[in-house]
């Protein structure tokens, strides 16, 4: 899943897909809408690849928070966190996330990332096939060109 293109934009609802780049701005796509906008360089914008969870221990990735949400779901939608009550999405992200820090991440910080999973979910856009995977088996490509690089070339016999 590639977060790096999916946005962020703070004071505009929903995600946006990065779908160009004009030479003062961006041109994003509503994923809510499939509206195309400008956004500028005043607006602050957070790619969710940049977007991390405090915990007790060290940061976690969004992405991670979200493979734990579809894990925990079992790939399905979480009820409409507008609809459930602060303790409910606190208890149920307590249960993606058991050590998230309490003090810094707050019920609206919740309900936005619940409500990213939603859309994403709804939007098909995301596909956790495992990264691991994916580095090993370019490292497999990378050696096999390697190996066959290594071996020496047979010159051609000289019958002058």
């Amino acid at each position: 899943m590639d977060l790096s293109k999916i946005l962020s934009i703070a004071g505009k609802p929903g995600l946006y897909l990065m779908v160009g780049e004009a030479k003062n701005n961006l041109i994003v796509e509503s994923l809510i809408d499939g509206k195309k906008i400008p956004s500028f360089a005043h607006d602050r914008v957070s790619t969710l690849k940049e977007i991390s969870i405090y915990t007790e221990n060290e940061d976690v990735a969004l992405e991670k928070v979200l493979k734990s949400i579809s894990d925990l779901k079992e790939g399905k939608p979480i009820e409409s966190p507008k609809k459930l009550s602060n303790d409910a999405l606190k208890s149920t992200f307590a249960e993606v996330l058991p050590d998230y820090d309490r003090d810094t991440v707050y019920v609206s910080d919740i309900k936005k990332i619940f409500s990213w999973y939603n859309l994403l979910l709804e939007k098909d856009m995301l596909d956790f096939t495992d990264e691991d995977e994916e580095i090993d088996e370019a490292k497999d490509m990378e050696s096999e060109d390697v190996i066959k690089e290594d071996k020496p070339k047979e010159k051609a016999e000289d019958n002058s």
